[in-house]
Order: structure tokens, then sequence, then C-alpha cells
């Protein structure tokens, strides 16, 4: 199925429809959250995570955002897809654009997100680290992943 190759730019006013994208994301990936947990990282989310990276996201022809992904300088710091767009390529378009544009060649992925690392794996990254614990310090083993030389 081919995919849009208009990358847009969201705005602070985004930020709640771009939650809503993340937790349907989360909720449909990360079955390994505790209810709590999920609650935690949305406030963080929106108060927070998504005024400190570079976004940007694909939108449908309603302009609604179907997925979006966050870069630090050198590192993918979140990838989400809204559940009804998946398997339409978004998501190696927006990581194409964070390697092209952002330059990153790292990303962290939660070991327990085997779809995610198979995804990251098949888009030429390889893990090269390992933490007992997310960056929050809860025991949600972390894998840090690197762009194999092309």
């Amino acid at each position: 199925m081919t995919h849009p190759s208009v990358i847009y730019l969201p705005r602070q006013h985004d930020f709640a429809e771009l939650t809503r994208v993340w937790e349907a994301s989360v909720r449909a990936t990360h079955d390994f959250l505790a209810e709590n947990y999920i609650t935690l990282l949305r406030h963080l989310l929106e108060t927070q995570y998504l005024g400190a990276v570079n976004l940007f996201c694909t939108r449908d022809s309603h302009l609604h955002i179907t997925g979006f992904a966050g870069t630090t300088p050198g590192k993918l710091e979140m990838l989400f897809i809204a559940p009804d767009h998946r398997g339409m390529g978004l998501g190696k378009q927006l990581l194409d654009y964070a390697i092209e544009h952002f330059h990153i060649t790292e990303l962290d992925v939660n070991e327990q997100n085997a779809q995610a690392l198979g995804f990251y794996e098949r888009q030429g990254f390889e893990v090269v680290g390992r933490a007992e614990v997310d960056g929050l310090g809860r025991p949600h083993p972390m894998l840090r992943m690197r762009l194999k030389v092309r």
C-alpha cells in the first residue's frame, strides 16, 4: 500500500491529538505496561516529552494525525502509529525522515515490544546494548539500537 509523502510539523495545539495517537498506539502494542504507568507516561508526554523533541507527523486526507515521531540530536526518541494506520508504511516513512533530516543513528526500544524490535531490525538497526530498567527506573528492559553502517 502506498503512503503519503508529506510530512507535517505539528505545533503545540496538536499535542492533545498527538497524545491520543500515542495512547492508542501504546495500548495496542505495550500490553506489558500497567494502567497506572500508562497514566504517568501520558502526563509526562503531555507536559514534558512532546516539547523536548523535534516533532514530525503524518496525517490522513482529513488532516488527522496518523503517526508521529520525535528526535533529539542523533537519536529517535519516539515513534508511534495510530492502530488503524499500522501496516501502511507510515512507520518506515517517519523513520526514513528522521534518518535523512535529523541524522538519527540510535534509538531505544522496550525489549518486551517484539513488534517494534522486529520493525527496527528490518530497517537496518541492530541491538548494541541493554538496560534492565526504562528511563524512569521501572523494570521494563530497554534495548539500545544503532543503525548499521550502510
